[in-house]
């Protein structure tokens, strides 16, 4: 009797059988990618590379992320939780700005938003600025940018009801020592704080509806918005996070100042060279990564993981150790992560590719390092006359973002010693 890869996956609950399928077609096909790449190396030693090899590997590599890329999508439509507005609501007050807000999105009608949010006291936006969405689609479009904003998901996440959030960080602490026990007890320095700011910038989408999409009341309004609202959401605060200047937006971890790491100092993120522009050294091409793993302090490696983009991801898929094993690998269950050096590969896609001089790679515990803000409260303005006959709804939200902890992010650049 056969037995099919299938009846052998992990899966999680909540997973449909085709995240299965696809989990155990990548495995398959990661298989057959270890055994064309190994003869492509094969022949290199020989002097005889092949070009139609060469070519058969990058076809199994471009299949190895179609499969990854679907699995990511079935993953994450697992992983979306359903609004669950057609169950009883407790509060009164919920039923009542749930009603309202839907009668205003549907039909334009102000006057009970207007009126709930005159007595709770909230309205700090101008007249134009659009009304509060209910809390629970507010959390809910918080889960799904959970789900697919890369950075946000391995960030810490803080909520504040102002414009800024700032916070204290000791940088040095206090001195201590050992004495004996009638020993004078000298004088110990203070601990040094270095206060950190974090403003929220306003993000915002405009998904627009046609008019029976409004009318038909069989849709739901609030799961249209969050899925309408979460792809651009996500896309805008992901390339920030990395790339962002800090202008009217987060300030993304590869805009602070960067430094080797030997001297490395407090507000910089320190980074290892490959020791070659542009590629990994031919001869221990593992190491620049080992050495990034552990240019990070041991009580940060326990939840490190590296960021890069896809394009990066399928050249380090190349790579052995010296005994001759992968170093990166598939996702060990279907929801799982591809791995590398048995730390999980988190896909950025606004990393930059591998260059002369880049910063291709991240590695650390963003848990720690990288702090997201979100500003309570996600407005929506109704527009229905810019763009006759559909309508707009301009949603906004603001969020802030940057680093928090210097010494919990390292880079690996791509350059010559």
């Amino acid at each position: 009797m056969t037995l099919d890869i299938h009846d052998h996956l992990e899966t999680k609950a909540g997973f449909s059988p085709d995240a299965a399928v696809t989990h155990g077609d990548m495995m398959r096909t990661f298989e057959a990618f270890k055994s064309a790449n190994d003869e492509r190396l094969d022949a290199i030693e020989r002097r005889s590379a092949d070009v139609l090899q060469e070519e058969k590997v990058a076809r199994i590599d471009a299949v190895l992320d179609s499969q990854a890329r679907r699995l990511d999508a079935l993953t994450l439509k697992a992983a979306r939780p359903q609004l669950g507005f057609d169950r009883a609501i407790s509060a009164a007050s919920e039923r009542e700005h749930k009603s309202a807000f839907e009668a205003y999105i549907r039909a334009g009608e102000s006057v009970g938003l207007r009126t709930l949010e005159v007595k709770a006291m909230s309205i700090d936006a101008p007249a134009d600025g659009g009304y509060l969405v209910p809390e629970e689609l507010e959390r809910e479009i918080g889960r799904r940018l959970t789900a697919i904003s890369p950075i946000r998901s391995i960030a810490a996440v803080r909520e504040i009801s102002g414009n800024t959030y700032k916070k204290p960080f000791m940088t040095a602490g206090p001195a201590t020592g050992w004495v004996g026990e009638t020993a004078a007890r000298p004088q110990t320095n203070s601990p040094v704080l270095d206060e950190l700011s974090f403003p929220a910038a306003e993000l915002y989408a405009m998904p627009a509806a046609t008019g029976a999409l409004l009318e038909d009341a069989a849709v739901n309004i609030d799961e249209w918005i969050a899925s309408e609202v979460e792809q651009v959401f996500a896309v805008q605060e992901g390339a920030a996070f990395v790339n962002g200047d800090g202008a009217n937006k987060p300030k993304g971890f590869l805009q602070y100042d960067k430094v080797a790491e030997g001297s490395w100092a407090w507000t910089k993120v320190g980074f290892i060279e490959t020791g070659v522009a542009g590629g990994f050294p031919d001869e221990g091409s593992a190491d620049p990564l080992i050495d990034l793993v552990y240019a990070l302090k041991a009580g940060y490696r326990q939840n490190a993981a590296f960021v890069m983009n896809r394009k990066t991801q399928s050249a380090i898929r190349k790579l052995k150790d010296v005994d001759g094993n992968y170093l990166w690998q598939p996702p060990a269950q279907v929801g799982g992560r591809a791995g590398l050096l048995t730390f999980p590969v988190v896909e950025a896609e606004d990393m930059p590719d591998i260059a002369a001089d880049s910063y291709a790679i991240a590695f650390g515990d963003f848990n720690r390092g990288y702090l997201v803000v979100d500003r309570q409260g996600v407005r929506v303005l109704r527009d229905p006359y810019s763009a006759k006959p559909y309508v707009l709804f301009y949603t906004t939200k603001r969020v802030g973002g940057g680093v928090q902890d210097f010494d919990a992010i390292k880079l690996l650049k791509f350059s010559g010693v």
